[in-house]
């Protein structure tokens, strides 16, 4: 099972899981209460296991300048213990204190629309998704955007894409500490991985 290979359940002696598998739960997690609402180093080196570096000295004003206090202040109004699916649309809607961190993200010189998301992913997981060129291109830029896209996904015929999201994390034996979220973007990374898509 790809989530089984993606998180390294049941791999040989000396099989290696995905990097990717350590973005959660590296040094703790990126939403543990003393650090939820300023960016750490250990969050620039878990967006690096997700296959992306944000650029040093973006990463130097998100530890030790302004935009850091910016984000800070951003990251205080954004809800941390709650999953998308309970969360009211507004809390990913466009003006929400989680657009605003992910466009003052954009912003920056050499940080694009997927590092800015998974750095907020990091901070978020279970309410934020990570969203990248191969999730996009195995599920399209929906609009008004992916996360109100996903939110409604996630909430349509009584919960049924959450409640199967769960409960293929159960069957794989996941940790119940990687979120329905993260499990559909492994699962969705993995599928389009495997069929070969070449995704710009």
């Amino acid at each position: 099972m790809d989530l089984r290979r993606y998180f390294g359940i049941g791999l040989p002696p000396g099989g290696m899981p995905f990097t990717g598998s350590r973005f959660e739960h590296l040094a703790g997690g990126g939403d543990r209460p003393e650090v939820a609402d300023r960016f750490t180093a250990e969050d620039l080196v878990a967006v690096q296991t997700l296959s992306v570096t944000v650029p040093a000295p973006v990463a130097l004003d998100i530890l030790e300048g302004p935009l850091g206090a910016q984000l800070s202040g951003l990251l205080q109004a954004i809800p941390r213990d709650i999953d998308m699916v309970d969360a009211d649309a507004g809390v990913v809607s466009e003006g929400s204190p989680a657009d605003q961190a992910w466009h003052l993200l954009c912003a920056q010189y050499g940080v694009d629309w997927v590092i800015a998301g998974k750095l907020l992913a990091r901070k978020r997981p279970r309410l934020l998704p990570v969203y990248d060129r191969v999730v996009r291109c195995a599920l399209g830029r929906p609009r008004p955007s992916f996360w109100l896209a996903l939110h409604a996904a996630l909430r349509a015929d009584d919960l049924a894409l959450n409640r199967q999201l769960l409960a293929l994390r159960q069957v794989a034996g996941v940790p119940e500490t990687v979120s329905a979220l993260r499990v559909c973007d492994v699962a969705v990374w993995m599928n389009h991985r495997a069929l070969g898509h070449a995704c710009p």
